[in-house]
């Protein structure tokens, strides 16, 4: 009898509650501001995240909503992971990039210098050229062939935004067919949304550089989910290629957890968590703007030059904070960019 009632008591026991990871969303309103709706799908930031997740993931909306199977475990495993910083998928931080971060930050760095730190690694020499040649930085019709003359045409400034680019486009080349055109579509969408933060950092008198570097990371933290959500759906036995409804969950659920994490095993400097944080739950009264402007403004220019829904223009104006004069500046410099860089496929 004492252990049926001791049975009895543990149905009754009160059990721990599930902890459930809430979605951030890529696009947040200041906490006081009032929302377009209480309904959070009605509101523009949200809807303009949605359809990005449509490009991303090349699926219609519908498909976005499915209940996904083995969502729930899937799920719990890439939040443990995580938190216990056992990621498999997570770009291990360059080699040269302490030594490139620091003479980048230097007032005092001269040409010869940076070229050194370049070229003590190979690899990212190889991809800096490769980069500097691209449609989206080369400055001319010429062909950059050294990492001197790279250095010397685009400038410091010019140079920093390059070797940002270079030291993370490997991290996003597609491994193979069935993620080449999430990974092509995330780095297009990548590279807008960085030269969008850089610009409307110049405008505010901000660091250009290290935003168009911060600017990329949401891009590297999407690729990184997608892949360690294909890795852990291998080792449960379940489908390899993931259901779009899952990726939209896990990208919706750890975006910004997932920056952080690359911020910090990087040793990125300090304010680069704090525009992260910034952007992810922004105050009323805060100046770090460019990165979460950047973030929209980016968004809305690659899904409306791909011809996807995005975001209304008076929509853009209500929430960016830029004057519309401004706001055409930075969109022509970013249009400009998706012209050269060749048409969506």
């Amino acid at each position: 009898m004492p252990g049926f009632i001791s049975w009895v008591s543990g149905l009754f026991a009160k059990k721990p509650p599930v902890q459930t990871v809430q979605e951030t969303r890529l696009f947040n309103h200041p906490a006081n501001e009032p929302s377009a709706s209480e309904d959070s799908a009605a509101k523009p930031p949200p809807r303009l995240e949605e359809h990005l997740f449509c490009w991303l993931l090349d699926v219609q909306p519908a498909q976005l909503k499915k209940t996904a199977s083995s969502a729930d475990k899937v799920l719990a495993e890439l939040e443990r992971r995580l938190q216990t910083n056992a990621m498999e998928e997570l770009p291990r931080k360059p080699g040269t990039l302490p030594m490139l971060m620091r003479a980048l930050s230097a007032e005092t760095t001269d040409r010869k210098h940076l070229t050194d730190i370049i070229l003590s690694d190979p690899s990212l020499t190889d991809q800096l050229l490769q980069v500097a040649n691209s449609p989206q930085f080369k400055p001319g019709d010429y062909l950059i062939e050294s990492v001197d003359q790279a250095v010397f045409v685009l400038g410091l400034n010019g140079i920093r935004n390059v070797i940002a680019a270079a030291v993370m486009r490997p991290m996003m080349a597609a491994r193979n067919s069935s993620e080449a055109l999430f990974a092509q579509r995330a780095w297009r969408w990548g590279l807008t949304c960085a030269r969008s933060a850089e610009m409307i950092a110049r405008i505010h008198n901000d660091d250009t550089s290290a935003h168009f570097m911060v600017g990329l990371l949401p891009s590297l933290a999407y690729i990184t989910i997608r892949r360690e959500i294909a890795a852990i759906c291998r080792a449960h036995n379940i489908d390899s290629e993931p259901e779009p409804a899952l990726l939209r969950q896990a990208l919706a659920q750890h975006q910004w957890a997932t920056c952080q994490l690359l911020a910090n095993v990087w040793a990125l400097p300090p304010k680069y968590h704090a525009w992260l944080l910034s952007a992810e739950r922004p105050a009323p009264n805060q100046e770090n703007w460019p990165l979460l402007d950047g973030l929209l403004v980016g968004t809305r220019e690659v899904l409306r030059h791909a011809r996807q829904r995005n975001l209304a223009e008076e929509e853009l104006l209500r929430l960016v904070h830029i004057s519309p004069q401004q706001l055409d500046q930075v969109r022509a410099a970013v249009l400009t960019m998706l012209k050269e860089g060749g048409s969506e496929h």
